[in-house]
């Protein structure tokens, strides 16, 4: 399989490695960040995390790249297209660590994706999965031009009811006029 990789003016996105399991680590510890993702993890479950990560990538051709700040090389988070069994249908979704909050990274990284997943996988519309508190998720999708759907999905394997956003490939290339 060959590397994919995304590049914004101020990120890398590329597909994960073994070097991202102690960071990966880091973000799924911290209480705050993963609150609406599931809760904390210890290590070996972020290891079987990780590892579906990259096999997500082996079976489907795509998956969360992992989020690299270009002015300082570190691990910033993980973000892509994503599509787990048991998911309403394909989602771009986004986990960036706390520090790096408030920069534009999330919109910044998914805005790379949604171009990525409309262009190369030729979806015909993407969604999000987004808590009904996660209000700044929820500020994210809105930047990129997503909605609320109206749609309230369980998310499978996590015990949960999220508000499902979304919008069409056609919509998404109207509103990439803004990000140019």
């Amino acid at each position: 399989m060959s590397q994919i990789n995304l590049e914004t003016d101020r990120l890398i996105l590329r597909q994960p490695d073994l070097s991202d399991f102690e960071p990966l680590c880091e973000l799924m510890a911290d209480a705050e960040t993963t609150q609406f993702i599931g809760g904390q993890q210890e290590p070996a479950h972020v290891w079987r995390g990780l590892c579906g990560i990259v096999g997500h990538w082996a079976l489907r051709g795509y998956g969360f790249y992992s989020v690299i700040e270009k002015a300082s090389g570190a691990w910033v988070g993980r973000v892509g297209p994503w599509y787990p069994h048991g998911w309403p249908q394909p989602e771009v979704g986004w986990s960036l660590n706390r520090s790096t909050w408030r920069k534009g990274y999330a919109t910044e990284a998914a805005a790379a994706c949604l171009d990525d997943v409309f262009r190369r996988l030729e979806w015909p519309e993407v969604v999000h999965l987004i808590h009904a508190d996660n209000t700044p998720s929820q500020g994210v999708a809105r930047k990129l031009g997503s909605r609320d759907l109206g749609r309230d999905v369980p998310v499978a394997g996590f015990d949960m009811i999220v508000d499902l956003w979304g919008q069409s490939a056609a919509e998404w290339r109207e509103r990439r006029k803004a990000f140019r």
